[in-house]
């Protein structure tokens, strides 16, 4: 397996995942900004990888599988470490929502691939703000305190609801888009059930 520039930058972006959570809790002043750079900085490779991707032709099995798993990975952690120090009941439903719906989207994606319909769940225009607005949202959140006067955390906050509020509209909408097809797979399956003759019982097992 040969491993292009995009997928370096990719497993990159895992390696920084233990970095931010060690930054985050760190007994320092500047912890929180570092959190942020690192938090920027693995963003950015994510748009640069598929940058180089798509300029260069660079594309991989292993680096299309691994590129959505280091973004889910990177979002989850930062949900969970902002969770745990701002431990409210809104907090914590925001990030279950977002996790959870990453979760059934990729069981979803997955699930439409083996169906050969993987293009139906196409990422919209929906989801693409979404991620922003997730983003955004997080990099106030792991800064906490308040800059120039403006209330980074309690807007990271409003953020992170519309945040989740827009995952739950474009997991509906990929729900939506793949239903027709999970459908017919449904219907070709009973149909397929409904041929096979039934199989005689043994005549020990007769009454």
């Amino acid at each position: 397996m040969t491993l292009t520039l995009p997928t370096w930058l990719t497993l990159a972006r895992i390696a920084m995942i233990p970095v931010l959570v060690v930054v985050y809790y760190l007994d320092y002043r500047w912890t929180n900004l570092a959190a942020v750079l690192i938090f920027i900085g693995a963003s950015l490779t994510d748009w640069l990888d598929g940058w180089i991707a798509r300029r260069y032709g660079l594309y991989s099995a292993f680096g299309a599988f691994l590129d959505p798993v280091a973004d889910k990975l990177m979002v989850a952690v930062a949900l969970v470490i902002t969770v745990q120090y701002h431990h409210t009941v809104w907090m914590a439903l925001w990030a279950s929502v977002i996790i959870g719906r990453e979760i059934a989207v990729s069981a979803l994606r997955e699930w439409m691939a083996e169906l050969g319909q993987r293009a139906a769940v196409a990422v919209a225009t929906v989801g693409k703000v979404k991620t922003v607005v997730q983003m955004v949202a997080l990099g106030f959140l792991l800064y906490r305190e308040p800059f120039f006067g403006l209330p980074v955390f309690q807007v990271g906050e409003w953020l992170l609801a519309a945040a989740a509020v827009l995952t739950l509209w474009s997991g509906l909408q990929y729900a939506r888009a793949a239903w027709p097809a999970l459908r017919a797979q449904e219907m070709r399956q009973r149909g397929v059930d409904s041929d096979r003759p039934a199989r005689k019982m043994p005549a020990s097992t007769r009454e």
